[in-house]
């Protein structure tokens, strides 16, 4: 009965929201990829809000639901059949009277399973697509054949481009790159490798000049350098670190120099953009430490993305990541904990595993390799814990003055409960972390 009236109300959702396109023509911009799409959503927003009246998918809409749910900008119902009931209503209203309606929609497109992209979007016909990366282990990828599979699977969504449409793609992703291919529309690059359209060079951690560690500062952000069009200008982005917000920005400036936007004031836009939380936010922890929040989920590419931004941090006393269980990897699952356990042993100090999957990053961070990297890990700098809020109590009488902590594990694992332990500021714990609905905190 359950599934009989979600797929009523998806129905209904969806044939509300393609009248309500029909009718007020928004330009919409669709973003899919295994990681980023988040971080690139609010990036693109930040810039396009600078210009217009914007709207986009909030949190994480991205599936057949939460697509007509940010088009038709109703709540997520959960399961609240009065709430679904009013959402329809409300879809239709703002289909048959007159309402101030964005110029612009942003929506992030997720897929799970194979023909997922064709139910999501395939009704939708989008003015841009971004495609930001899938790497070798993507998430999700269990329920695929292979990672071509998935490939595939992400790539649908160009078909939705109008003929005038424009494709960016991420130039660092071969998988990504290949796509080019499967369009006629515009298609704009950006990236490090030399030949992106927008090409971004010199990322680095920049640090405050005030503090009590050292007299170099705390880590405060991440800064780096774009070159478009014979121009070139710096982007400083604070209070978050990796690769991943730099994407996320370089991605926003593609889409900004094929709309012949001001770069330098789309670049300062990026200064403090809304960065979503769980993606690596530079977080005030208890007793002196700084967190990096980077619990939103998890996967092969972004876990040792992360672990390396963490090595590369200067001027803290001790590096603690604590590591929960990355999940959906089907027959991938133990090589790729063992890898992220030797990537673990090159950048932090101390780890800290959770869950039952993640003896394999105990299991890689212990290794030893005679030919090349020395020793592994010293076996009395890693705890195991079975889950999130053994490990959060653990921390609140671990950390010390002047330690940076890394805190990434997939959704099921809940690791912002590890995060909510050490958070400083507890009085706004509900803007800071993840998954603070009602819903998710009913969940164990």
């Amino acid at each position: 009965m359950k599934m009989i009236f979600k797929k009523i109300i998806v129905y209904v959702l969806r044939a509300e929201s393609r009248l309500v396109l029909w009718k007020y023509k928004p330009k919409i911009i669709a973003i899919t990829g295994s990681v980023g799409k988040t971080s690139t959503k609010d990036a693109v927003y930040a810039v396009l809000s600078k210009i217009s009246h914007v709207r986009k998918s909030e949190k994480s809409f991205n599936s057949e639901i939460g697509l007509p749910l940010t088009v038709l900008g109703v709540p997520n119902g959960w399961n609240d059949p009065l709430t679904w009931l009013l959402n329809a209503l409300k879809g239709l209203w703002l289909f048959v009277s007159s309402h101030k309606y964005p110029k612009w929609l942003v929506l992030e497109v997720g897929v799970g399973k194979p023909s997922d992209m064709g139910r999501t979007a395939s009704w939708l016909k989008t003015d841009a697509v971004i495609i930001t990366a899938i790497g070798a282990t993507p998430p999700h990828i269990e329920f695929f054949d292979s990672q071509g599979h998935l490939v595939e699977e992400k790539s649908q969504l160009i078909k939705t481009l109008k003929p005038d449409g424009l494709l960016v793609l991420n130039a660092d992703d071969e998988s990504v790159l290949q796509m080019k291919s499967k369009s006629k529309c515009r298609v704009i690059t950006y990236g490090f490798k030399e030949g992106a359209d927008v090409l971004g060079s010199g990322d680095s951690i920049f640090y405050n000049k005030k503090n009590e560690l050292s007299e170099a500062g705390k880590p405060a952000g991440i800064i780096f350098r774009v070159d478009e069009g014979g121009k070139s200008l710096p982007v400083v982005i604070e209070g978050v670190f990796g690769r991943n917000h730099v994407y996320a920005s370089l991605a926003a400036l593609a889409l900004s120099s094929d709309l012949k936007l001001n770069m330098l004031t789309a670049a300062e836009s990026l200064k403090n953009y809304d960065v979503p939380p769980g993606r690596m936010r530079l977080l005030s922890g208890i007793n002196g430490s700084l967190i990096i929040d980077d619990t939103y989920n998890s996967s092969p590419f972004a876990c040792e993305s992360a672990l390396k931004t963490l090595g590369e941090i200067k001027n803290v006393k001790r590096k603690i990541v604590i590591l929960g269980d990355m999940l959906e990897l089907g027959k991938y699952t133990a090589e790729a904990h063992k890898n992220i356990g030797r990537v673990v042993k090159e950048n932090a100090d101390i780890l800290i595993a959770v869950g039952q999957r993640a003896k394999g990053f105990k299991e890689g961070a212990l290794e030893v390799y005679p030919d090349s990297s020395g020793a592994g890990m010293n076996s009395k700098n890693i705890f195991e814990f079975l889950d999130s809020r053994q490990a959060g109590d653990f921390l609140k009488t671990f950390v010390q003055t002047g330690d940076i902590v890394l805190i990434k594990g997939s959704q099921g694992m809940r690791m912002e409960r590890a995060v909510e332990a050490i958070l400083l500021d507890q009085e706004n714990k509900e803007k800071l972390l993840v998954r603070q609905d009602e819903e998710w905190k009913k969940r164990e």
